[in-house]
């Protein structure tokens, strides 16, 4: 199988690669360095691979890398700025919301993008929001509490 040239832009840094047509972005993200992106499950289900390409969830494992060609990829290497971690991040430490930690990183993308949507979500809202992201390690509770949190600590710097 030929490979064709993809070019994107991760976490600010422009990118090209040459990958295979059948090359699924988590795959192309992990050879890049970008380690936080975690395969869970391979098929959807867990949301343990999410990021943000152009300015949306997606499940890395299910995306065929081409289909970022010419856009804007968002992992959670990309969140903090100047050495700082972003408010999520922050919000998620402070509320000692990590386990194991596999799974935060589709967390954190998921509850970057409901904020940047939503910037005062209900508990059904971020209920909603996180439905895609499965945690085996807690029970939820003090991850929902990280996002209320996040809200909370955005609102006031805006």
């Amino acid at each position: 199988m030929k490979k064709q040239l993809l070019r994107m832009r991760v976490n600010g840094r422009d990118v090209e690669v040459y990958v295979r047509p059948d090359a699924r972005l988590i795959d192309v993200l992990r050879d890049l360095g970008y380690l936080s992106v975690k395969e869970g499950c391979g098929t959807g289900e867990c949301g343990a691979c999410t990021v943000i390409m152009d300015g949306k969830t997606v499940l890395s494992c299910i995306t065929f890398a081409l289909q970022a060609n010419g856009k804007e990829i968002i992992t959670v290497e990309g969140l903090a700025k100047n050495g700082k971690l972003h408010p999520v991040q922050e919000a998620f430490i402070e509320k000692g919301a990590v386990q194991c930690g596999y799974c935060i990183p589709g967390f954190i993308m998921s509850t970057v993008y409901l904020l940047n949507e939503n910037p005062n979500p209900t508990h059904e809202d971020i209920l909603d929001a996180l439905e895609g992201n499965l945690c085996r390690c807690t029970g939820y509770v003090k991850i929902i509490e990280a996002v209320k949190e996040a809200a909370s600590r955005l609102k006031k710097e805006a």
